[in-house]
């Protein structure tokens, strides 16, 4: 009779000892499991401490009761393997009683999964600093969770797990914070992708702070404290570390088993280890990648549990079928968000050499004239030579997984994007399209193979810029005033054909849309009528613009019960009415506009056509299922002059209450009023013309004051300007002649000014900083960051920015681009205009 031990009883090990009992019903199976618990589902913890998941013993699929009941396997828990003998094929094992003794073994599994990382942080050993991994690990944060009732929680490491936990915490009332030392969250898709849940986690009132790592946890009498890489401090009752995980492969080494360089346990396509009759699974291992070749980890359940059935088929009839590798399919829920991926992302692509096109398209969950559809965000990556799949990731509200699903199908099958172009999906207006996004993303990509268009990413867009490009926007007039890029010239595509003559022929043109399709639409009337250097953006301007945004919401502290998405500007109304009971019933009648299920523009268009044919003090109810509305809702009534009465969000679908105005008088004196203009008083406006140490300082005391007063600040920076909003640190970016002078002649950044009177070669502005110092006045990063921090709108001329060869990656965090027309909103509704 053969007999089986397996280490480690979650996942993998569980499931091993599962398969092989059903193989072999005569088989000694021994599972040593050094906790207290097996079979559990550590995916679920999060949403146990979060209370989605209220019993604790739903977590436990099995017990060693049940294993002993059901399947005659003998589980061992709090049972650790302190060494193994290859030789003598013995394993030594401690119970938590001291007890000590050695089990014999026929085939050995290895299933030590992971454990968490805690890098020697200086304090790190804090009671209050918990990770989140095992049984043990969410008693411990529950039971602070319940008894201590902590109010403020940092999450460090933006994974999915870090991310989940953030959820379930904000969900209980807990103001939360993330911090991440990389550029994004969710480092598994790329940027673009990574963006929406940047935003969404602003919604939603959650901290965020990119590219900022931890530096030392601080207990003080104040609390404790997290000090991170920039400086800022974190004041928080809780933390919970999630910044990735390391194999627990200690024994293994001991052992003389092969590990690779970061200590994963090497195996063969039988998930063989180097030694005769050991074999190993789960997290721990590293097997070579279907798609890159080489050796690939993949801490994932799905692929544990997949080679835990092939090693019990291995152990008990031999080496027939082999583990094929993981293509690293992955799903998440962040909040009202699901991101999913499969197979290899850009940067992935990139960093192996692997050639590759994408693109991105946003189709609806289902058919748009069927309530409730909701768009998603989908990147298709294929090799440009045959077209074969390489990976995708989407993001959005419903029907993100099932999509996924279906490329991870085609994917895992060596298909292409010819074979996912006529995937044959399940139809119906309630579930899909009749081409679902799978289809037209395909559909994309073979326009791509066949030269039908050229298709450009968000990320490119500087480089034809370079090249001196048109933008040319082919959206709506009403679209490019709610927002569009920097010189960007506005033809729309149903007008295309009959102003051809405003399109350069001796130029690159980059077109772009609303979400791609209309540019595409332009593209092909262009290039048939003789135009080659010619190209239309990927995503449109949907992906362009959450892609460049400000991506952290730093010193944000919200939790559940402030959620800023819901916006009420008055008290009751009566059960019924279609609009928020704590509003007051409208003066006028009301008329209701459902648009969900409508892309970009179709939303705002629908608001303006319904606005143009009611009366003054009638409001407009309008559904949408479009998160980027709430944004554009807002801004189209500070330019149209209309009244947004209130924004609430529930289960993804978005409800806006408009009321019309009566036309505004000009003010006094003046004749042609800009568009949207009114006078309130209560707004400055600060044009940042200089760069000297002393004048910027006066921007910012100024800017600071007015803010304690209550005013809403906006701040220009042109020209010489632009040298006070610059990074500290210096940006490589590519500059023709005339940057590189400007970059040689002007200070750096903020830091760098010297003072308008008296600088003395520098030593001016040296004693300057000195005796600030000394009266306890803050230096001018402290109120620049300040200011931010709290709520200055900070623009920078982009046409200065052209001219004196500053690239958007050189300016601050917080710092937007815009032209004038930017600064005229602004200075337009201001009691206080200032030019410095």
């Amino acid at each position: 009779m053969a007999k089986t031990v397996i280490i480690g009883g979650v996942a993998g090990g569980a499931s091993t000892a599962a398969r092989l009992r059903r193989l072999d019903e005569k088989a000694e199976i021994v599972v040593f499991e050094r906790g207290s618990h097996v079979s559990y589902a550590n995916c679920g913890l999060p949403y146990y401490a979060g209370g989605v998941i209220q019993e604790r013993e739903r977590l436990f699929l099995m017990t060693p009761q049940k294993f002993r009941d059901i399947l005659d396997v003998d589980v061992r828990v709090d049972s650790e393997v302190i060494d193994l003998d290859p030789a003598a094929k013995t394993v030594s094992v401690r119970e938590r009683s001291g007890r000590e003794y050695a089990e014999s073994y026929d085939s050995l599994v290895l299933s030590p999964g992971a454990e968490p990382m805690r890098p020697p942080i200086p304090g790190i050993d804090d009671a209050r600093i918990l990770t989140v991994r095992s049984v043990p690990d969410i008693d411990r944060v529950k039971d602070v969770l319940d008894t201590a009732r902590p109010e403020r929680a940092v999450v460090i490491g933006a994974g999915f797990i870090g991310l989940e936990m953030a959820e379930n915490l904000w969900e209980r009332g807990i103001a939360v914070t993330v911090v991440e030392a990389l550029d994004q969250v969710m480092n598994v898709v790329d940027f673009e992708m990574a963006a929406p849940v940047h935003h969404h986690l602003r919604d939603k009132g959650v901290g965020l702070y990119l590219k900022d790592g931890v530096q030392a946890f601080v207990r003080d009498e104040s609390g404790l404290k997290i000090r991170l890489a920039s400086e800022t401090e974190l004041l928080t009752d809780l933390v919970i570390l999630s910044i990735g995980v390391k194999p627990d492969t200690k024994l293994a080494l001991a052992a003389g088993i092969e590990l690779d360089a970061r200590g994963h346990i090497v195996v063969d396509e039988f998930l063989r280890t180097n030694l005769p009759g050991i074999y190993a699974v789960g997290d721990a291992i590293v097997a070579k990648s279907p798609l890159t070749g080489k050796p690939m980890p993949v801490p994932l359940a799905g692929p544990a549990n997949k080679q835990a059935r092939l090693v019990a088929d291995t152990i008990v009839h031999g080496p027939r079928k082999p583990w094929k590798g993981s293509i690293a399919t992955a799903v998440a829920k962040v909040f009202d968000l699901t991101v999913a991926c499969t197979g290899l992302s850009e940067k992935l692509c990139v960093r192996e050499g692997i050639p590759f096109r994408s693109v991105i398209v946003h189709p609806g969950s289902h058919a748009g004239y069927y309530p409730g559809a909701q768009s998603y965000a989908l990147k298709l990556l294929w090799n440009p030579e045959n077209g074969k799949i390489l990976g995708a990731q989407a993001v959005g509200r419903d029907g993100v997984d099932k999509r996924i699903d279906a490329i991870a199908a085609h994917l895992g099958m060596g298909g292409s994007v010819h074979d996912l172009a006529e995937f044959e999906h399940a139809y119906a207006p309630p579930f899909a399209s009749a081409k679902d996004g799978t289809n037209y993303a395909a559909f994309c990509a073979e326009n791509i193979l066949e030269g039908l268009t050229n298709s450009v990413s968000w990320n490119q867009v500087e480089a034809w810029k370079v090249r001196g490009a048109l933008l040319l926007d082919v959206r709506t007039p009403q679209e490019f005033e709610l927002g569009h890029m920097d010189g960007a010239r506005n033809v729309s595509n149903t007008e295309i054909r009959a102003r051809l003559a405003e399109v350069p022929r001796d130029r690159p043109v980059l077109l772009y849309c609303g979400v791609g399709l209309r540019g595409y639409l332009a593209e092909r009337i262009l290039r048939q009528e003789g135009f080659t250097d010619v190209a239309n953006l990927s995503g449109g301007w949907k992906t362009w613009q959450a892609a460049t945004a400000p991506q952290t919401n730093p010193g944000s502290y919200r939790p559940a019960q402030q959620r800023p998405h819901d916006i009420m500007h008055d008290d009751t109304v009566s059960e019924g009415s279609g609009v928020p009971e704590n509003l007051p019933a409208p003066v006028g009648p009301t008329l209701h506009v459902d648009t969900c299920g409508l892309q970009c523009p179709g939303p705002i268009i629908s608001l303006k056509k319904a606005m143009d044919e009611v009366a003054p003090g009638t409001r407009v109810v309008v559904k949408s299922s479009d998160a980027g509305f709430s944004r554009d809702a807002q801004a189209w009534c500070n330019i149209t002059k209309n009244r947004l009465v209130s924004v609430t969000e529930e289960k993804g679908i978005w409800t806006a209450v408009f009321e019309k105005n009566r036309p505004a008088a000009a003010p006094a004196g003046l004749t042609n009023p800009v568009p949207g203009m009114f006078v309130s008083g209560d707004e400055a406006t600060i044009i940042v013309f200089s760069n000297d140490l002393d004048r910027a300082l006066a921007s910012f005391v100024i800017a600071n004051g007015a803010l304690a007063t209550g005013k809403r600040v906006t701040m220009f920076f042109t020209f010489w300007g632009l040298s006070v909003v610059k990074k500290r640190e210096k940006v490589k970016v590519r500059k023709d002649f005339m940057g590189r002078m400007f970059d040689m002649m002007l200070p750096g950044n903020a830091n760098a000014l010297n003072l308008s009177q008296m600088n003395f070669g520098g030593v001016g502005a040296w004693l300057m900083k000195k005796r600030m110092a000394a009266f306890q006045v803050d230096r001018l990063e402290e109120m620049m960051a300040a200011a931010i921090k709290a709520g200055v709108h900070m623009t920078a001329c982009q046409m200065s920015m052209e001219l004196m060869g500053v690239a958007r990656e050189e300016l601050m965090e917080g710092v937007e681009t815009g032209g004038v027309a930017s600064y005229l909103e602004a200075a337009g509704t201001a009691g206080i205009n200032l030019f410095i």
